[in-house]
């Protein structure tokens, strides 16, 4: 790669490192996983880097790359994984309404699959129209369209099964307490 490319490509890391992270974010719920889906994309796209021809298309390509490279190392996960019931509480680490809210929301993300997680991301995190969001992850519009509506469908039962969780433990608790004031 000539000096030049290497310049420009660094620069566009600098200024775009933050942005792109953040759809790494989106796209893995480990904060540390994001970290190293961003930068194994960063690796294969500079390896690319002359051959992206409008540059202004370098986020789009970005994002494909770590799609593509989320969904190979979902494929090669250990399958001594065991799929439970219930997922563990998420940690929030800010008491602020928005960062419980934002917690929730990446917890019950993960009971997406890897292709429904990609559409909700590129369509409500990216703000991405329907047919960017079907080139960028090569499959039509009515595709895209569906697999969200699936996505959103799923979404909204996990959050409504959490909330009948939290309504039955928290009557539990207050027979509990009853009982032992009595």
């Amino acid at each position: 790669m000539a000096h030049g490319e290497v310049l420009e490509f660094e620069e566009y890391v600098r200024t775009r490192q933050d942005a792109l992270l953040r759809s790494a974010r989106r796209l893995v719920p480990d904060p540390v996983d994001a970290q190293d889906l961003l930068q194994t994309a960063l690796v294969r796209t500079y390896g690319r880097w002359e051959g992206i021809a409008d540059k202004r298309l370098a986020d789009a390509y970005l994002r494909r790359v770590m799609i593509n490279t989320r969904t190979e190392w979902w494929r090669a996960r250990k399958l001594e994984e065991v799929p439970t019931e219930q997922l563990p509480d998420a940690s929030v680490e800010d008491s602020t309404e928005q960062h419980a809210d934002r917690a929730l929301l990446m917890d019950i993300m993960k009971v997406l699959a890897p292709k429904q997680r990609s559409v909700v991301v590129l369509r409500h995190w990216e703000q991405m129209s329907t047919e960017e969001t079907a080139a960028a992850l090569g499959m039509s519009a009515g595709t895209v369209k569906s697999t969200l509506h699936r996505a959103l469908a799923r979404l909204r039962q996990e959050l409504e099964s959490r909330d009948r969780e939290e309504l039955v433990a928290d009557a539990l608790g207050r027979e509990e307490r009853e009982r032992c004031a009595a």
